[in-house]
Parts: structure tokens; sequence; C-alpha cells
């Protein structure tokens, strides 16, 4: 987890990049850093959608099983046929 950086924190790293890298060169470098923050942004974008997909699909291989199962299972024939049962008995008496 990223650390909380407050506004002193952001105050001595702007001082320190401008001492460091000089006014001229410092828009220039800033760019380069917002880009690459952009671009790792995006990468964690793709990465969260890629495990999101995963995590459907899995959700509907499980469900496809479950379907499959009760199709095997059949009861809502086991309850048709009890139905008719009940019927052929009510009309035989």
């Amino acid at each position: 987890m990223l650390p909380q950086l407050g506004f002193s924190e952001f105050l001595l790293i702007a001082i320190v990049a401008l001492v460091v890298v000089g006014p001229r060169e410092l828009p220039g470098m800033l760019r380069k850093i917002g880009g690459l923050v952009a671009k790792a942004k995006g990468m964690a974008s793709d990465f969260q959608s890629a495990f999101d997909d995963i995590g459907r699909e899995a959700d509907l291989e499980d469900l496809r099983k479950e379907i499959e199962e009760l199709k095997q299972a059949g009861p809502v024939n086991e309850i048709a046929e009890d139905l008719r049962r009940t019927e052929r008995a009510l009309r035989d008496d």
C-alpha cells in the first residue's frame, strides 16, 4: 500500500526536485512522470479487468455445472411423473 503523504511531504519533494533537476527541466520531468503514472494506472486497470473476467468465467462455469446437474437429476421430470401417477390413481378410483 502506498504511504500517505501530506502537504509538507509534497512541498519537501517539490523543493528537492527543483534543486536537483533545475527549473528548466522540471516541467518535462513532471510530464514524463505523469505519463508513467498514467501508464501504470492503465496497466492496473487492465489487470483488474482481467481478474474480473476470470471471476465471471468461473462463476459462469459453476452455473453451467449446476444446470447440468439439475438436468441430470431431472426433478421436474420426477414431479411430472408423480403428478401423472396421481392423476391415473384418481381416475381409477
